[in-house]
C-alpha cells in the first residue's frame, strides 16, 4: 500500500480494513512484535498509543519497516503531541477525548483526525470542527452497540468508530449498529499471548475479526442488491 497522508485514501483504507487495533505494549520490541502478529492476520492498520514506552520510536520504525501497514498515533491529547507524531510519519491521529486545537493542527498538515467523544453534543461538536471520523469512547460504558445505534439514528452522516468493549462477541453487533470501523484493544492486541511467545494467537484473532467483517459485508451486499 505504501504510506500516504492523503486523507481520502487513509479514510478509505480505515473503512476497508474495518479494524483499528489499539496497540498498548510494555516495550518497543513487544510493540513491533505485536504489529507483525496483527499484520500477519491480514489487518494492515495500527494505532500506536502514546502510552507505549518509546511510542515515537515505534511509529518511526513501523513507518519505515512496514510500509504495508497504515500507522496512526493514539492517545494524542494535545496539538503539540499531534504535530510530533505527524512529523514521525503517523498517517492518522486518534484521541480518547475532544481537543479542538488538535483538530486544527491535523488540518494544518492535512492529516486524518479521529477525536474521541461520547455524548451526542460532543460527537456533533467534533464532526462540525472537522473530524474525519469520531471515536465513540468508551462505547461499552454507555451500552455498547445499542448506544451506537441510538446515536446513528439522528446522526446518520457522522462516521463513528466505537472503541471500548469491542470483542469477537460484540463486533457484528457494532457493525450492524452502523460503525464505520471498529476500535479494538486487548481482545486482539493480546500482550499476554506475546509475553508467553504465542504471536499466532493474535494472528488467529485478527483473522477471526476479518471473517466477521467479511460475513457482515456479504450479507449487506446481498441486501443492497435485493433492494436496488
Amino acid at each position: 500500500m505504501g504510506h500516504t497522508s492523503d486523507k481520502s485514501v487513509v479514510m478509505a483504507t480505515l473503512h476497508t480494513a474495518g479494524l483499528v487495533p489499539v496497540l498498548r505494549a510494555d516495550s518497543i520490541d513487544q510493540a513491533l512484535a505485536l504489529a507483525s502478529a496483527i499484520a500477519d492476520g491480514g489487518v494492515k492498520v495500527l494505532e500506536v498509543t502514546m502510552t507505549v514506552p518509546g511510542a515515537l520510536h515505534v511509529i518511526r520504525r513501523l513507518t519505515h519497516d512496514r510500509p504495508d501497514i497504515l500507522i496512526g498515533a493514539g492517545t494524542v491529547l494535545d496539538p503539540e503531541t499531534a504535530r510530533i507524531c505527524i512529523l514521525e510519519g503517523a498517517n492518522f491521529i486518534v484521541s480518547p477525548a475532544l481537543n479542538l486545537k488538535t483538530i486544527e493542527m491535523c488540518h494544518r498538515y492535512s492529516i486524518a483526525v479521529l477525536p474521541g467523544a461520547l455524548t451526542p453534543t460532543e460527537i456533533l461538536t467534533a464532526w462540525d470542527a472537522g473530524a474525519d471520523a469520531v471515536k465513540v469512547f468508551p462505547a461499552s460504558a454507555m451500552g455498547g452497540a445499542r448506544y451506537l445505534a441510538s446515536l446513528k439514528g439522528p446522526l446518520p452522516h457522522i462516521k463513528m468508530i466505537p472503541t471500548g468493549g469491542v470483542s469477537l462477541a460484540t463486533a457484528a453487533d457494532f457493525l450492524n449498529a452502523g460503525a464505520f470501523a471498529l476500535g479494538v484493544g486487548s481482545d486482539l492486541v493480546d500482550t499476554k499471548a506475546m509475553a508467553v511467545g504465542k504471536p499466532e494467537v493474535i494472528t488467529d484473532t485478527a483473522r477471526r475479526y476479518l471473517a466477521i467483517l467479511h460475513d457482515f459485508r456479504m450479507k449487506h451486499s446481498d441486501h443492497v442488491s435485493r433492494i436496488s
